[in-house]
This record gives structure tokens, sequence and C-alpha cells, in this order.
């Protein structure tokens, strides 16, 4: 039974968490906590596996928790589950000691999967983190402990760019793909009906593609999607 303490000032989202590993038989929510300050404290006293945590909280931040419970030798492990995509955040999750990243638009199966991996002691990153963490060591960049030879970076190497398209782009490449309209995709990306249908149209002109099959198809073709 892998113990998971989870870390969010909003209750709405440790609820729907807490809700999707109760149908696990492999995990248990042993603790939650609104803040970093008072996570501390929780993880040292139950020990759990596992804390899944935000990075934007009231009193102290995810990542700066991260760092102060770094330093306490723990052999727990961290999950970030956070809404934003920028550089910055992941880097700086990455080097205060985070085992994984993921967004909160991830799916069920893949933050199943991400939990699995982190918890048998490797590290997961999402398919658009892994994106920006490659570029970054591709240009020199510093991005600490980091192993290159994680499951979703090595996957992610494996795919290629061949149409210069933006992450924006990828993104709805990916969901357009896996059948979600353009109504879904902005739902799930936090961008306007129409913001969606720009990407979109830009999208399959850069690739010369007039419906989603030969999208799927020349993406297939091309090695941009597994």
């Amino acid at each position: 039974m892998i113990k998971i303490v989870l870390v969010d000032d909003h209750f709405m989202v440790r609820d729907g968490i807490r809700a999707i590993l109760e149908e696990e038989d492999d995990y248990e929510v042993v603790g939650e906590a609104s803040n970093g300050n008072d996570a501390i404290n929780l993880v040292k006293s139950i020990k759990p596996d596992i804390v899944i945590c935000d990075i934007r909280m009231p009193e102290m931040s995810g990542i700066e928790m991260v760092q102060k419970m770094m330093e306490m030798k723990l052999l727990t492990k961290f999950v970030m589950l956070s809404m934003h995509d920028s550089d910055e955040y992941i880097l700086q999750s990455i080097n205060a000691g985070a085992d994984g990243y993921l967004l909160k638009g991830a799916s069920k199966e893949e933050f199943m999967k991400a939990l699995s991996i982190v918890g048998r002691g490797e590290k997961y990153f999402s398919g658009d983190v892994s994106s920006i963490l490659v570029k970054k060591i591709k240009s020199g960049d510093s991005v600490g402990s980091f192993n290159m030879k994680s499951e979703a970076n090595s996957k992610e190497e494996e795919l290629s760019n061949p149409f210069d398209l933006t992450k924006r782009e990828n993104q709805i490449l990916r969901l357009a793909i896996s059948g979600k309209t353009n109504k879904d995709i902005a739902a799930e990306l936090n961008i306007s009906k129409r913001t969606t249908e720009v990407h979109r149209f830009n999208l399959m002109k850069k690739m010369g593609v007039k419906n989603v099959l030969e999208l799927s198809n020349k993406a297939r073709e091309y090695g941009m999607i597994p």
C-alpha cells in the first residue's frame, strides 16, 4: 500500500484526487494539508511514500516546501501537480527535488502511471513538461538532478517535430487526434474556443492536412506521436 499526502489550498482539488485514489487498491490517502507549513509537520509525522502538491499556495509555495523537506533527508517522493507549464516553475521544482511534474489537465491514466513510476523510485514528467526539459538540456541549461533516462523523457526524445509546431499546437495535435472537439480542447487547456480554432487552423496548415484522419496519419508517419 502506497501512502499518499495531498497538499493543495483548494479543497475541491484534494477531494477530486482522493476520489480517484480511493478507486485504486494500492494507494491510500493518509493526510491532507492546505499549505506548505502544515504539510511539513504532517509529512514529518506520517512519513508518507508520496506527497502530491500544488505549487502556488498561501504561506509557502510547493517548491519551497519540497526544498525544506529534502533537507530533512526524508524517503518521501514528491509529485508536483500544477496548472502552470512555465519553464521557471518546472525547473525550480526539479532543482528543489521533485520526482515528478504533472499538469492538472492530465488524464487519470497518466496520473496513475506517474504515481506508479515515482513510487518505484523513478522520475516522471508529462509529455509537455518533458519537451521543455529536453529543450533546456539541449541548450546547455542546468536542470539539477533530472535524469534523461526517465521513462517520460526517453519517450519524448523519440518523437519528432518536423513541422516546427509550437507547444500549444502540439497539445492540440494530441487532443484532436484523441477525438476531442474544439470545445473540449478549449476547456482542457483553459483557453477560449476561438483561440483553439486559430491554433488548430495553423496546425492543419503547417502539416498540409484537411481533417483529423489526415492529421493522425501524417503525425504517425513522421513519428510525432507514439
